[in-house]
């Protein structure tokens, strides 16, 4: 075999589909969407462009399902770190998590205003963020729905989904901004800000109810 020759690796099919997602978001993530040709993908990934022809029917279906597996990666994180004892603090927690980093960073929101204008054009792209919305306000309107309830004022579902939608709208905002400006918070900031927003809105003592994060700190570096 040639030195110059790719040597393309023998992988089970699930894992060659996930590295040609990975690849494909590791692509725009570092060089932009314009960037993100098939032969680019498959170079990154590890397999032959017609490899990936063989998966996905289109380069749009790739970028597809590269979107819905950023956005779910995005919602699992929040879900993941978005722990706690009671409604309040589990709706508390998932909100701190949600403009903390991991979830809060440069890349994350350049990946998502990479697919932004593919988003606008493909019906198929415009699912996929219609369902990936859908999860994170429906699971997002669960917790206020628990935490309402707790807190002796449960709320019909139309008012649920009003405040879910209007709570998706605090979190969105300042990941979006946090992402872009970086350097322009302090730590913390972003969270705090979100969590005494939604707790007004709610009429929840949500501040009270986040984890303590200089409290872990200390417990971690002990």
């Amino acid at each position: 075999m040639s030195p110059d020759r790719k040597s393309f690796r023998r992988i089970g099919p699930d894992l060659r589909r996930d590295a040609m997602i990975a690849g494909m978001l590791a692509v725009i993530a570092e060089e932009g969407i314009a960037a993100a040709t098939t032969r680019a993908v498959a170079a990154r990934a590890g397999v032959t462009p017609g490899l990936i022809r063989h998966y996905f029917d289109s380069k749009d279906a790739l970028l597809s399902a590269a979107f819905e597996r950023h956005m779910g990666d995005l919602t699992e994180a929040t879900r993941r770190m978005g722990q706690g004892d009671s409604a309040a603090a589990r709706l508390a927690a998932f909100i701190d998590a949600g403009l903390r980093a991991p979830v809060v960073s440069a890349e994350a929101v350049s990946l998502w205003a990479g697919f932004l204008t593919h988003v606008q054009r493909s019906a198929e792209m415009q699912s996929v963020h219609a369902r990936t919305y859908a999860e994170f306000r429906d699971h997002l309107q669960g917790l206020v729905a628990d935490a309402l309830r707790e807190a002796g004022r449960p709320a019909p579902d139309a008012a649920l989904r009003r405040h879910a939608i209007a709570c998706n709208a605090v979190i969105d905002g300042l990941w979006l901004e946090g992402g872009m400006l970086p350097d322009a918070f302090a730590g913390g900031e972003l969270a705090e800000i979100g969590l005494e927003t939604i707790g007004e809105m709610l009429n929840l003592p949500l501040r009270t109810a986040a984890p303590r994060h200089d409290e872990m700190t200390k417990e971690e570096t002990s």
